[in-house]
């Protein structure tokens, strides 16, 4: 390795780090783009080529603004809190119903409006819901956040990782759904058994139902109508294997125009709510992943995919998920995603590897609090409303869940 490419790990893995640490409390944004202005400021990688990264990840920075409108637009109008409340009223003072229902609610969520909603939006609402039942908080606060992971793969749009590992080769929903769910089933399966399991003397007791109700108003009814009409957009671009950016951002914009018949104030309050600083980091991350590419990605990750093919079926598929999420616990899943999918691609890699790999990004970051930019952002979440959850008391279920999870979803994985 020459010097220069010495140096473009050096900062981007420094960058990365301190992006995840986030010293003094500075936002993740200022350091992947201040890591990526380096980079070009000091040569390591040509403007010319930085320009080109950002461009690549337009469809990314049009699905993660649908996406957060869309999420944003149901919290302002009490969609989550009310789904949570019909979850809690369906328990019948069951806290294993309740945690059930709430698993389930979250799976939804994730799988049509992405795990960055349930991480940011349903994790509030939960948690009131089980204040107001008086229940211990922790099992149903963690399983926001496993189901956010776990449940990132059954469609496309489930989590912004995907469309950054298949970069503008998202396979049309039906395709998607032949190879991804059986897998998304086993992994939202085998996590929900490890939590219960994991939590079963916190869920063994019953609540008392409150006697205060939830009750969509009429902007809520539209938000959710909203919502719905954006999912079935959502949807039908995936059958049609369209890039699914610019549809999320229109589907957001329609449900929005649609609130917004009844509720003039709608935008400048979404515009409030969202933290717009996802889109300057990811794209920072681009610019990054770019360089690293010209300093030997590319390579290593064209060799591993050949070196994997030469293993069995089953061996290959551990060897390729496993690496790639530990690494997204060390180094957090987005970044990995970015790598990753420039191996998948430059190495031409579209069979079962890839989609081994896909899932052990998605799926891996299960193991800690900084593995996904969905965690981190519920851990934030959280700290908001004045719970603490510990990098321990995650690790700790993570531990047992994360890789059961993984076995199970890789031994559905067929092709």
């Amino acid at each position: 390795m020459t010097h220069p490419e010495t140096f473009i790990w050096i900062i981007a893995l420094a960058a990365i780090g301190l992006m995840l640490a986030r010293p003094r409390g500075i936002s993740e944004a200022y350091w992947a783009c201040g890591g990526a202005l380096f980079l070009i400021a000091t040569r390591l990688i040509s403007l010319r080529a930085a320009a080109h990264a950002v461009r690549e990840g337009r469809d990314v920075y049009l699905f993660l603004a649908g996406m957060m409108i869309l999420a944003e637009l149901a919290r302002e109008n009490g969609v989550f809190e009310w789904l949570a409340d019909v979850a809690a009223r369906h328990a019948r003072q069951s806290c294993w119903r309740l945690f059930a229902l709430i698993y389930l609610v979250g799976a939804v969520v994730t799988a049509f409006l992405s795990n960055d909603a349930t991480a940011v939006v349903l994790t509030p609402a939960v948690l009131a819901v089980v204040r107001r039942a008086k229940v211990q908080p922790m099992p149903y606060l963690l399983a926001c956040a496993f189901i956010a992971n776990a449940a990132s793969f059954v469609f496309p749009i489930s989590n912004p990782a995907n469309l950054v590992v298949f970069d503008g080769r998202v396979p049309a929903l039906g395709i998607w759904l032949k190879i991804f769910a059986l897998p998304a089933v086993a992994s939202v399966a085998a996590t929900f058994v490890c939590l219960a399991w994991m939590s079963r003397k916190e869920l063994s007791s019953a609540f008392s139902e409150s006697a205060s109700h939830v009750h969509l108003s009429k902007q809520g009814r539209l938000a959710l109508a909203g919502l719905v009409t954006a999912a079935v957009v959502l949807v039908v671009s995936s059958v049609l294997g369209l890039s699914l950016g610019l549809p999320t951002l229109v589907a957001a914009l329609l449900a929005t125009g649609l609130v917004l018949l009844n509720d003039r104030g709608i935008v400048p309050r979404i515009a409030r709510g969202i933290s717009w600083s996802v889109l300057p980091l990811v794209a920072g991350l681009f610019v990054i992943v770019e360089a690293l590419e010209g300093a030997g990605l590319r390579k290593f990750g064209v060799s591993g995919f050949e070196r994997l093919a030469e293993l069995s079926a089953a061996v290959g598929r551990i060897a390729a998920a496993f690496p790639v999420a530990i690494l997204s616990n060390a180094m957090n899943n987005l970044p990995v995603a970015l790598m990753s999918g420039a191996a998948v691609q430059h190495g031409q890699e579209s069979g079962v590897l890839a989609h081994a790999v896909l899932i052990g990004v998605d799926l891996g970051p299960n193991l800690s609090v900084t593995g996904s930019l969905a965690t981190i952002l519920w851990l934030i979440a959280l700290r908001r409303e004045g719970v603490e959850i510990t990098a321990w008391d995650f690790f700790k279920i993570g531990i047992v869940a994360m890789p059961v999870a993984l076995i199970a979803s890789l031994l559905f994985l067929w092709s």
